[in-house]
């Protein structure tokens, strides 16, 4: 059982979540965990229950309220919090474990340790920043709380949203800064210093004007609200930025002068926090896609380059979960260093209309990182799928078809549900088929890392500048995570992208089943389903090596059958069971299975999660699509028949297939459509936290 403070008042036990009705003994509970571990004088408890002016019973109706509270921990099974009786008042005992507030002081501290490691730092800090769930204490009806303690906690979060920004552009990730900034800039507009960082990071990114304009905003606002004018630091960025002169790389004092341990000036402040995971790491692409700066894989070998796809993208896991679009947070990722250069870097191509000036040196956040067109990286651990990766190795290097000169057949689509394995296929076999595409391989993200689908304009421009003038033969592209068939049309037009010769080889992955696009274009599909139990226990081999696997067979099948043989869910397993060398798998297979969707994720990269996985998956539906869905996850099988229960009758089979189509239901007609156990299962636990009960106390 956990106590939660920062959000509404809540109980939480795993998935489950009782939010506190408002009440007196709710105002009583706030104040203890406020300050837990240290004795509060009856006096302030007073206050904080009843407001300045208390009943002449205050002091009798408090240890009422001590004793509502303790019945309530009974009743919910709360272990190790007590409310102790001393001298003076009252104590609550409490720890990391059992109380969100005190777990993100204590990541904080750890964090403030690692100034020597900013990623480290960063990752400290995002985690703990995961921690906040909404408005603080909405359903504590306390003015004096809200009154002295609220206003403190909400600075300690800004301070710490504020070191995060810092780190990103200390690391050159102004895309990831300028999602916090954005947000954090409309709720606190008297905060100076966000508005400097977001001012910088559009500078910084090559949106000049932007920067000018956000600036001019800041100031009218300065003036007209509270009759002053921007701060020193804020005028000479305007200048710099005036001049268009060359920044540089944020520097270490700047970093350690926002460090969470010291104070931020702050104009107007709010009891509101910034919102539930405003600092969470999502990234947002500047838009631009082209100028980009790549590496490309030519004649089978890496010519290193500036690495284009985004900062902190990692390699596809092994025919596991589809990467997401750039790191997610998602994902919060881990950084990938892109290789030092060692000959001269492709030239930047600047967009019609982007503003001149913008710093280029060392610690700018240059438009490559959004670029979303890099070389295929290798799947490490790949396994199973060899008939698939065989037939799809046959295709790609089959001789171009003959036919009319305008005329350019699809090769491979490659679709499935979210997290089937269908870009860690693609990449495995892109990477097989090399020798057969001298012109070189590519990967193009056809998403954005803030989910939004990129035009086939702006990939056509990346892909210009990524390709270049090619070399004799076959070039290969992967459009990854394409939306739908009007996204990727555009491309598959007479001719191809710009830089692209003939012949030219494309595979398509989706989680859309695209018919229509087979049906202008032609092509094959290779529609992927859950792991054999063969592959799935194939995954553990080669992830956890043999010597594990093998000492534990029995556990390792049950294992695997608790993942449902889903293979994103395999590889995140597979993930935590290495940095747990020591964890025995039977001892896994109870772990995991008393809550499977809260722990088939990785906890310093919470992106990295089967749960936000389909989340992401539904958040794609049209709302309809959505509220459909949902009813078939929470009903019988028997929805899922033609015919479905008398007393509800059948949900259309347009909808069905639709969903189908989408990856969210197997098989279908003339089969019965299915959901897999782990989706079915997430979509129950999302409505149920949704309809989170409310309880009086």
């Amino acid at each position: 059982m956990r106590f939660q403070l920062l959000g509404p008042l809540a109980l939480a036990d795993g998935p489950d979540t009782v939010v506190l009705q408002p009440s007196k003994p709710a105002n009583l509970l706030a104040a203890l965990l406020l300050n837990a571990n240290s004795t509060v004088s009856a006096g302030y408890l007073q206050r904080a229950v009843w407001g300045e002016e208390q009943p002449a019973t205050a002091k009798a109706a408090l240890q009422t309220c001590v004793l509502r509270l303790r019945r309530l921990f009974a009743k919910h099974g709360v272990t190790g919090t007590a409310i102790e009786a001393v001298p003076g008042g009252y104590r609550i005992v409490a720890g990391p474990p059992t109380l969100d507030l005190l777990a993100y002081r204590d990541q904080v501290r750890r964090a403030t340790a690692m100034d020597r490691d900013p990623e480290a730092e960063l990752y400290t800090l995002r985690d703990a920043l995961s921690l906040w769930q909404g408005s603080l204490l909405a359903n504590v009806r306390s003015a004096v709380l809200h009154r002295d303690e609220v206003p403190r906690l909400a600075e300690e979060r800004l301070r710490v949203v504020e070191r995060v920004c810092d780190l990103l552009l200390g690391l050159g990730r102004c895309g990831e800064a300028l999602v916090d900034l954005w947000t954090a800039t409309r709720v606190y507009p008297g905060h100076e210093r966000f508005h400097e960082q977001l001012i910088e990071a559009l500078y910084r990114s090559g949106r000049q004007s932007q920067a000018l304009a956000e600036y001019r905003r800041v100031k009218d606002f300065l003036r007209e609200e509270l009759g002053v004018d921007p701060s020193p630091s804020l005028r000479r960025l305007e200048l710099s930025i005036l001049r268009g002169e060359d920044l540089g790389p944020v520097g270490q004092a700047a970093l350690a002068a926002s460090a969470p341990g010291q104070a931020a000036p702050v104009v107007s402040a709010s009891a509101e926090a910034v919102g539930s995971g405003s600092a969470s790491g999502e990234v947002v692409g500047s838009g631009s896609a082209s100028g980009a700066v790549v590496s490309r894989v030519v004649r089978g070998e890496t010519v290193p380059q500036p690495d284009a796809e985004t900062p902190g993208s990692a390699p596809a896991p092994a025919s596991g979960p589809d990467p997401a679009p750039g790191p997610d947070p998602a994902t919060i990722p881990t950084l990938v260093t892109a290789p030092v250069p060692t000959s001269a870097p492709a030239p930047v191509t600047v967009p019609p209309g982007a503003a001149t000036g913008a710093p280029s040196a060392a610690g700018a956040c240059a438009p490559p990182a959004d670029a979303g067109v890099g070389p295929v990286p290798g799947v490490p651990h790949f396994t199973g799928r060899a008939a698939e990766a065989e037939a799809m190795a046959a295709r790609l290097t089959a001789p171009p078809p003959t036919g009319p000169a305008d005329h350019r057949a699809l090769a491979v689509v490659v679709s499935g549900a979210p997290g089937i394995g269908k870009s860690a296929l693609a990449q495995h076999v892109a990477r097989q088929v090399g020798d057969a595409f001298p012109a070189g391989r590519l990967l193009v993200r056809m998403t954005r890392a803030d989910g939004e689908p990129r035009t086939a304009g702006e990939v056509a421009a990346a892909l210009a500048d990524a390709l270049g003038v090619t070399g004799e033969g076959r070039a290969l592209l992967i459009l990854d995570d394409v939306v739908d068939a009007d996204q990727v049309r555009p491309l598959l037009t007479p001719g191809g992208p710009p830089g692209t010769g003939p012949g030219l080889a494309v595979v398509v992955t989706s989680r859309m089943g695209l018919g229509g696009l087979i049906a202008t274009h032609g092509g094959w599909v290779q529609r992927l389903t859950a792991f054999t139990e063969a592959e799935s226990y194939g995954l553990l081999l080669a992830a956890l090596g043999a010597e594990r696997v093998e000492a534990e067979p029995e556990a390792a099948h049950r294992l695997t059958a608790v993942c449902g043989h889903f293979p994103a869910a395999l590889r995140i397993l597979t993930a935590r069971l290495l940095t747990r060398p020591g964890l025995r798998l039977a001892d896994a297979v109870d772990w995991l299975g008393d809550d499977p969707l809260a722990r088939l994720t990785l906890t310093d990269s919470p992106g990295h999660s089967v749960t936000g996985l389909f989340d992401r998956a539904l958040d794609r539906l049209d709302p309809r699509l959505a509220q459909a869905f949902t009813h078939l996850a929470q009903g019988p099988p028997e929805l899922l028949a033609d015919g479905g229960p008398e007393h509800e009758g059948p949900v259309p089979e347009a909808v069905r297939e639709q969903l189908a189509d989408a990856g969210l239901l197997e098989d279908g007609p003339p089969g019965p459509y299915r959901i897999h156990g782990l989706l079915r299962a997430h979509v129950r636990r999302t409505a149920r936290i949704r309809d989170r009960r409310t309880e009086k106390v």
